[in-house]
């Protein structure tokens, strides 16, 4: 963690990307292999949507709210 506010943001950024990153791979993962067990027909799964900007944002937002809980 940075000792900056700067930093600090850029660090929660840097820390949402990668939890919903995780959620979204790990989602297509499960997806897939549902579809290899054949519990799910391909041609009508929907695939999650990588996450956007908006949603990092959101996602830091919840993070820095932690850090600033006394």
């Amino acid at each position: 963690m940075s000792n900056n506010p700067y930093g600090l943001r850029a660090d929660l950024l840097g820390q949402a990307q990668n939890i919903l990153d995780h959620k979204y791979h790990s989602s297509i993962d499960n997806l897939r292999h549902q579809i290899q067990l054949d519990v799910l027909d391909p041609k009508t799964v929907t695939w999650p949507a990588a996450p956007t900007t908006e949603d990092i944002i959101a996602e830091a937002e919840k993070l820095y709210a932690f850090v600033q809980k006394k």
